[in-house]
C-alpha cells in the first residue's frame, strides 16, 4: 500500500513531489533543504544548515510513526566537500549508534542556495 506523507513541520515541495512516500512500511523522505518551516529562511553555515536539514527529515518521519533511529539509508549533497568533516560532527549526533547506511556526493549547486541536502529511507 502507498501513502503519501505530509506535515507543516517540514517545508513544503518546491516542485511535483511529496515530502515523503511509505510504501508498505518503508519510507522514503525526498532531499531535505535546510529551510526552517515556520518562516523560509536557511540559516547561515554548514553545522545550522545540516541539523535543519536532519530536523525536517525528523519532522517528516515522525508524522510516519518514525523516528531518525528508523533511518536505514541517507543520501548527503553538498555544495563543497570541504564541509565534510563540519556536517559529519553535526551528523554523528542524530544517529550515535546503528549508523544507517549513507552517500555523500560533492554537487555543482543546491536549490535555494543551500549548502547541503539529506534524503532517507526508513522503515521498521
Amino acid at each position: 500500500m502507498r501513502k503519501t506523507i505530509a506535515t507543516a513541520k517540514a517545508p513544503a515541495a518546491i516542485g511535483p513531489y511529496s515530502q515523503a512516500i511509505d510504501l508498505n512500511g518503508t519510507v522514503f523522505v525526498s532531499g531535505q533543504l535546510p529551510v526552517n518551516p515556520a518562516d523560509g529562511t536557511i540559516p547561515a553555515g554548514i553545522e545550522l544548515q545540516t541539523r535543519q536539514a536532519l530536523d525536517n527529515i525528523g519532522a517528516i518521519l515522525k508524522e510516519a510513526g518514525l523516528t531518525h533511529n528508523d533511518i536505514v539509508k541517507t543520501t548527503v549533497l553538498l555544495a563543497d566537500l570541504k564541509d565534510f568533516a563540519a556536517m559529519n560532527a553535526v551528523y554523528a549526533e542524530y544517529f550515535p549508534q546503528d549508523k544507517p547506511a549513507r552517500v555523500c556526493y560533492q554537487v555543482v549547486a543546491l536549490p535555494k542556495g543551500a549548502l547541503i541536502e539529506i534524503d532517507a529511507i526508513a522503515g521498521k
